[in-house]
């Protein structure tokens, strides 16, 4: 995330706080991210210098006016203007931050070589929950390579219980030994 991305996230995140949108906000976002990522010649037409400012802040008044909150619409307007739209989702991941250290939410990410039940899932999420004493965001991911187990990332910090690197400590400690 760049400095841009945090400074102007971090700030939509102050105002929407204020006034109590930040969870409606923070949706909304998302949601703009993930539209912009889905189709790359809109962003892309959003950012070409030639078309003058007023031009591209009327195509994203057309296409957002009344479908999210005018703090997003003239957020998204702001970043067009000053030539720097393609931040916005380290935008939405700067405000994401703030809201949860506002909210005492941990993100953490469980990968397994298959998908998680539900049931495992939900168990897990209780587990992590009462060990950290937070409210916890889970994510489940599959990476086949990682053969069996799962490995955890909370918030930056991995915990890796899969046979994948169990078999890479083996190969470690068989490497340093010397005959």
């Amino acid at each position: 995330m760049t400095e841009i991305a945090r400074m102007y996230g971090g700030s939509l995140y102050d105002l929407a706080a204020e006034e109590g949108l930040e969870t409606r906000i923070l949706g909304e976002l998302d949601e703009v991210s993930a539209i912009l990522k889905g189709d790359p010649e809109y962003l892309h037409l959003l950012s070409i210098p030639s078309i003058p400012k007023k031009e591209r802040c009327a195509l994203l008044d057309e296409a957002f006016r009344g479908k999210v909150h005018l703090y997003v619409l003239n957020f998204l307007k702001i970043l067009c203007e000053k030539g720097t739209l393609r931040e916005l989702p380290g935008c939405a991941r700067a405000f994401r931050v703030k809201y949860n250290q506002a909210h005492g939410i941990l993100e953490a990410t469980a990968t397994s070589a298959i998908p998680m039940t539900a049931e495992q899932t939900e168990r897990l999420h209780e587990k992590l929950e009462a060990v950290t004493g937070k409210k916890i965001d889970l994510k489940t991911k599959v990476e086949p390579g990682v053969l069996g187990g799962i490995r955890l990332d909370i918030e930056g910090t991995e915990l890796d219980g899969t046979v994948q690197n169990r078999l890479a400590s083996l190969r470690r400690s068989i490497a340093g030994i010397t005959v």
